[in-house]
């Protein structure tokens, strides 16, 4: 096996893990947490919580591997299955396909940070990626994803962080 193909793997394997991660680390924090079994959806976690209005919200959340940055983009093949062709077109996440981007980020092998990226910022921002120095502010903020979906605050709140 070649040292690309090793990386592919690797990277696919990744991919996964922190999927799972996430969804373990937004259970022990909201109970009502899944995975999505849907292998063509947009996102892939639920998270279902009582809203400080007391009424059930629904987040959808898609999750990336983030070293540098966090990459909005999806349609597209990672790790091994890279070279894969399929009539899927690239697309940058937005408030149509779910409500935050979730950027996944290793620490230590055993530590993750979580960067909660609304995508209401995303279409505000207009662009591919941003790197995780820009949005520390977004680090661990889980205020931030349980009000992803107001676009008013999230803009607010990134204004104060410096994000925009």
């Amino acid at each position: 096996m070649n040292d690309t193909t090793k990386k592919g793997k690797q990277a696919s394997v990744d991919g996964f893990a922190h999927e799972h991660i996430a969804v373990g680390l937004l259970m022990k924090k909201y109970q009502n947490v899944s995975l999505v079994d849907l292998p063509l959806s947009p996102y892939d976690i639920i998270i279902a919580f009582q809203n400080s209005d007391g009424e059930e919200d629904i987040i959808k959340c898609q999750v990336k591997t983030a070293t540098k940055s966090v990459k909005f983009t999806g349609g597209t093949r990672g790790g091994i299955d890279r070279q894969y062709i399929s009539g899927v077109k690239e697309y940058i996440q937005s408030t149509k396909t779910s409500d935050v981007v979730i950027g996944v980020t290793p620490v230590t092998e055993h530590s993750f940070d979580l960067y909660f990226v609304p995508t209401v910022l995303i279409e505000y921002l207009g662009q591919k990626s941003i790197s995780i120095n820009r949005i520390r502010g977004l680090k661990n903020n889980y205020e931030i994803l349980e009000y992803c979906k107001d676009k008013a605050y999230v803009l607010e709140k990134c204004r104060e962080y410096g994000i925009i």
